[in-house]
């Protein structure tokens, strides 16, 4: 059986990775690969050595670094591919439950859904940015652009990136995530439609939709691109929220879990919410709407509590 340690098992998958263009999983693996290897100092630990006790020390590692539970749960999931890959491969025997005892499910560590009135505020204010603008500022397109994301029914950043002019037919807008391969279908609405026209890219040379992306789709430097779009976005947001004196917190992430919030608010069964978004399964969305159940749970029990003190009683 060959000796191979865990590090370099994680640097083959991640040459793979890269070799197929698939530059976001590549990052998260090498991220993973970067910070166990300064968890191990470096030394290299080989995969027969990988046990529950050595995983419970990383996880405690992570957390004394301050990384939120869905970090070090996709750390784990990283190691656990490599892990996986490892034993297919004969590399190490198999371990059951191997990582049973160190997190890797999903967290709703904070609420980022936006409130109705903060959201209702940033419409209406996109209203009045169209009504008016002749030409847009960067902060007035990232306005425009959270707004059109919302209203694709929380349409992520990264597939709002990478739309092309073709998937756009009439007022139905076709594409598959990036996330899950799903194929999505969406008609726009009126307000969605003058959206596009205010921000779509002007230059019939580019393939894409919005003038976000400028390289080939599938390099390197596409997914560049895409990283550095996606902090001068969140930027502008974090602007955005300081502008409009928003109670929220604002990402690219709001729009979609504040879609997804509204929806249930206006009671959405979370199985058609999970259809509408695009989600690999309902557990997915439920993951969403945990922080509004959370909130929603403790008013129904400030609600008994008043009753069984009197309050609710009718004479």
């Amino acid at each position: 059986m060959k000796r191979v340690t865990l590090q370099e098992m994680l640097s083959i998958i991640i040459v793979e990775l890269r070799e197929n263009g698939r530059w976001g999983t590549a990052h998260i693996y090498q991220a993973a690969l970067n910070v166990f290897s300064t968890f191990d100092n470096h030394k290299g630990l080989p995969l027969c050595q990988l046990n529950s006790v050595v995983l419970k020390r990383f996880e405690m590692y992570l957390r004394q670094r301050d990384c939120s539970w869905n970090t070090v749960s996709t750390y784990m999931k990283a190691l656990r591919s490599a892990y996986n890959q490892a034993v297919d491969l004969r590399y190490v025997r198999y371990t059951p439950r191997l990582f049973e005892h160190v997190y890797t499910g999903t967290k709703a560590d904070r609420k980022r859904a936006l409130e109705a009135s903060d959201m209702g505020a940033l419409v209406r204010d996109t209203e009045a940015v169209l009504s008016k603008a002749n030409s847009l500022s960067g902060a007035q397109k990232t306005k425009l652009l959270f707004v059109f994301m919302f209203l694709m029914r929380g349409l992520p950043f990264v597939d709002l990136a990478y739309l092309h002019k073709k998937d756009l037919q009439g007022n139905v807008l076709s594409y598959r995530r990036r996330k899950t391969g799903r194929a999505m279908r969406v008609v726009l609405s009126p307000e969605a439609m003058q959206l596009v026209r205010m921000v779509a890219d002007k230059n019939q040379n580019s393939p894409y939709l919005f003038p976000i992306l400028h390289s080939k789709e599938g390099s390197e430097a596409a997914y560049r691109e895409y990283q550095s779009a996606l902090r001068y976005f969140n930027y502008q947001l974090s602007s955005l929220k300081k502008q409009l004196n928003l109670d929220s917190h604002l990402s690219t992430y709001s729009a979609r879990h504040t879609w997804a919030t509204m929806a249930y608010y206006c009671e959405v069964h979370p199985g058609i919410i999970s259809e509408a978004m695009g989600h690999s399964s309902i557990n997915v969305t439920e993951t969403y709407l945990k922080p509004f159940n959370d909130r929603k749970i403790d008013e129904a029990n400030e609600k008994v509590i008043s009753f069984v003190k009197g309050d609710g009683f009718v004479e």
